[in-house]
């Protein structure tokens, strides 16, 4: 059986419970409890160099660490990988995009703020908010005129980028503001489902500052 190493707040985390659950793939859960260093034990290091969860432990032993890695993984040979070349080169976009452009500023500026980190960032943080403009921006005229990232079909593309992006409210952006972004918004989640809520980080009573 696969083993996740999952830390509940974290969405990197999230978007592979989601595919897991949309895939019906059964699975063992090991969490990683971050903020108390098992993330950079000798034994988890072996599983990830880097250090970060999510981490899908393969039934031969073998591990594959970073997200969207996983998502592709266990996407293949399913319809949320598509096969066609171009089809599937727009997929990768977005999950680069959702690496470079969403996950490091809004994901950061969501971690700084729930955790009592924004203070201590306070350099960086308009840079980030400016960033994560451009971001849902491009985001929005993307989706103005298609249903989900790549077509019409929903793929891993759109949960990678959902995963953050949804919650940019967390940190003060308006997602009012990108209408188009909103409505897709709601596409996922009702294409989601109810069982995979987010978790925030105050049910770790180790994340605070």
């Amino acid at each position: 059986m696969l083993t996740l190493y999952d830390y509940l707040p974290s969405q990197n985390a999230w978007k592979i419970r989601v595919l897991l659950g949309l895939l019906g793939i059964a699975y063992e859960t090991r969490i990683v409890s971050i903020f108390e260093g098992e993330s950079h034990t000798e034994a988890f290091l072996k599983l990830n160099p880097a250090g970060a969860v999510p981490v899908l432990g393969l039934e031969n032993g073998e591990a594959i660490a970073e997200s969207n890695a996983i998502l592709t993984y266990l996407a293949e040979g399913t319809p949320y990988l598509p096969s066609d070349r171009f089809a599937r080169a727009k997929v990768m976009q977005w999950l680069f995009f959702e690496q470079y452009h969403v996950e490091p500023v809004i994901g950061s500026l969501r971690y700084w703020t729930l955790t009592g980190r924004l203070e201590r960032s306070q350099a960086m943080v308009a840079g980030k908010r400016e960033a994560g403009v451009r971001a849902l921006g491009a985001l929005e005229r993307s989706l103005a005129n298609t249903q989900f990232l790549v077509g019409n079909a929903l793929t891993i593309a759109d949960i990678a980028v959902y995963a953050y992006s949804h919650r940019a409210e967390d940190c003060g952006f308006s997602l009012a503001d990108y209408p188009a972004v909103d409505a897709w918004m709601v596409r996922l989640s009702e294409a989601i489902g109810p069982d995979h809520p987010v978790h925030p980080y105050s049910i770790d009573p180790h994340s605070r500052a």
